[in-house]
């Protein structure tokens, strides 16, 4: 008789599997969120220490349209550039 109600006691102590699975979804969404705002902070993070366009970059577009910039022309693209990124 003891051992039955230990048994119960047991089994009214614990998480029914409902409760175990809510509790998953929860947390798998809840990292989902967390990952995705750490990413794009490390992502824009990277972006802005090393652009993804140079000033060699900006001085062959503008050979390919057949100007020659000047150091001011390149100097405000790089500018326009990093503004765009924040």
């Amino acid at each position: 008789m003891i051992i039955q109600s230990e048994t119960n006691y047991n089994k009214d102590k614990m998480l029914g599997w409902p409760w175990v699975l809510v509790i998953a979804i929860v947390l798998f969404v809840g990292g989902g969120f967390i990952g995705f705002f750490v990413a794009q902070k490390t992502m824009k993070k990277k972006i802005y220490e090393k652009p993804p366009i140079n000033e060699g970059m900006i001085k062959a577009m503008y050979a390919q349209v057949g100007r020659k910039p000047s150091e001011a022309q390149i100097k405000e693209m790089m500018r326009k550039v990093k503004e765009q990124m924040h």
